[in-house]
């Protein structure tokens, strides 16, 4: 779901330090290598990795003592403690998730000190946690205000701009543009496309099979409907020439921001470099195809990038558009493959709810011609189905929370927030949260009839100017992918108790396996 854009959501920035995969080299595109090579080329990277952690420890040390001498003098702060020097309480909060746990971190805390609002430290910053339907409120309605959207710099480095500007500024930019093409009267005309890739990928992926790994074949999917929506490019053996260096790139945003050979963070940059050219070609070869009338104003988010202008009636670059493009591929399937993987994960354990999609999608699929397609009016029957999906991003949001930044010194419930503090708020502490979700454990879609929960409690897709853009394309591929498989199959958990991690999404540690049984003719 492209909602915290490239940046916000897919560079959950304690992560960038701190994940399992920081010094994990991804070989899927260099040869194979001797014994003695790969021994010289693992004391290199131990050596690398060694003296990107020096600098950073030092780098952090300096920031770290600063943002606390700077925050000293500023009143009454919240509750808390700033754990040990540098890393705060960076390891906890992440080891929670490691464990598959992530709500634990907020709730002792919000125990501990008898408050929804609690001070701590991460990634060297001290940082304030705002907790519950307040705290989202507050935030959520101070957009650019008294807080703004953070991430490293280093994002930069990865996706640059031929305009020079930042990656907050061109976010900005994005943001104003999307509505446009993702809102759901413009995206009606798409789903019998989405419709036509789904068929192709439970073709492909999932059918004459006895079992199969969910993750990855999610992955595919919402990748697949990615390069289709925004650029036309759907031809499997093209899709697949991205793929590698993909996942090269999505590998390297979350490692060791450090620009050295061999190291994750470079190897992304190569691969955003080589998927840019890429992009570059397919965006000349549509300039003419649209000069020419080969091509449609509307067949995807490309065509409308380059068919318009900004207020000054200046149309984007080549370089600006692919390197957008290359964001929102990142941005447009990573929550989507993770909250569909979870959806198969609770049909599977939840065999009620599951014969309830089940009914839904086949008085769906039967009312349709052969070979039909589905339409929008489709989609919208989709209601228990659409319930069942938010129940599970309430239990498993691919959004975990996301961070800000204070632009201005300002006062929370009768405490003092430093300017510069980053600020962090939690979907889980609203949505485990008995005040607003009673038994909040326990699987009920029927939280969601009627008028639904109340505002700022339910935040998969964050809230206010910031809300994910990308909302109504995310009900659309989760929607269309919980159609085809629940018609096609029904299956079995081939790993009963296997853990989730959250790093920063939910993923299954062993990919989720699955033992599949076609439904009969």
């Amino acid at each position: 779901m492209m909602c915290k854009s490239t940046l916000e959501r897919c560079f959950f920035p304690i992560n960038l330090l701190l994940s399992p995969s920081l010094i994990t080299i991804n070989s899927n595109l260099e040869p194979k290598k001797s014994t003695t090579q790969q021994a010289v080329q693992s004391w290199s990277y131990s050596i690398l990795h060694s003296l990107a952690f020096f600098v950073l420890f030092v780098t952090l040390s300096f920031h770290f003592l600063f943002a606390q001498k700077s925050g000293s003098n500023k009143g009454n702060l919240p509750p808390g403690r700033t754990g040990f020097p540098v890393w705060g309480e960076s390891l906890e909060f992440l080891s929670t998730g490691w464990k598959g746990h992530p709500e634990k971190f907020i709730f002792d805390r919000i125990a501990k000190y008898s408050s929804y609002v609690f001070r701590t430290s991460l990634l060297g910053s001290p940082a304030v946690v705002f907790c519950g339907a307040a705290g989202n409120k507050f935030l959520f309605s101070n957009e650019n205000k008294l807080v703004q959207a953070w991430w490293p710099s280093s994002v930069d480095k990865i996706f640059p701009s031929s305009t020079q500007t930042s990656s907050k500024e061109e976010a900005i930019r994005l943001r104003k543009m999307l509505p446009n093409f993702l809102k759901a009267e413009a995206l009606q005309r798409y789903v019998g496309i989405m419709d036509e890739i789904a068929q192709r990928h439970f073709a492909t992926d999932w059918e004459n099979k006895d079992q199969v790994v969910t993750f990855p074949l999610t992955k595919r999917y919402t990748f697949w409907l990615a390069c289709r929506l925004f650029v036309s490019v759907e031809d499997p053996k093209q899709v697949a020439k991205f793929e590698d260096p993909f996942g090269v790139l999505a590998a390297g945003l979350l490692s060791i921001p450090i620009d050295l050979p061999g190291t994750p963070f470079n190897r992304a940059i190569k691969a955003s470099n080589f998927i840019r050219r890429e992009l570059v070609a397919i965006i000349k070869q549509r300039k003419l195809d649209l000069a020419e009338g080969k091509a449609s104003p509307t067949q995807d988010i490309l065509s409308h990038m380059l068919l318009t202008s900004d207020e000054n009636g200046k149309f984007m670059h080549e370089a600006d558009i692919a390197d957008k493009i290359l964001g929102l591929l990142v941005g447009g399937h990573d929550t989507a493959s993770s909250s569909c993987a979870s959806i198969v994960k609770f049909l599977a354990e939840l065999p009620e709810v599951y014969e309830g999609v089940y009914k839904e999608q086949m008085e769906i699929a039967k009312s349709k011609a052969p070979g039909e397609l589905l339409n929008f009016n489709d989609i919208q029957k989709m209601k228990y189905s659409w319930n069942v999906a938010c129940e599970v991003m309430r239990l498993a949001p691919p959004l975990q929370g996301a961070f800000r930044e204070a632009i201005t010194d300002f006062m929370y419930s009768g405490f003092s927030i430093p300017k510069g503090w980053k600020i962090y708020w939690s979907a889980h502490s609203t949505h485990r949260n008995a005040e607003f979700f009673p038994e909040p454990l326990k699987f009920d879609p029927l939280r969601f009839d009627g008028s639904g929960p109340a505002p700022y409690t339910f935040v998969p897709f964050g809230g206010g100017p910031r809300m994910c853009p990308g909302k109504e394309y995310a009900r659309l591929e989760i929607l269309m992918f919980m159609h085809h498989l629940v018609k096609r199959f029904k299956w079995e958990k081939m790993i009963p108790n296997e853990k989730i991690i959250v790093d920063p999404m939910p993923n299954p540690e062993k990919g989720l396996p699955i033992r599949l049984y076609p439904h009969k003719a």
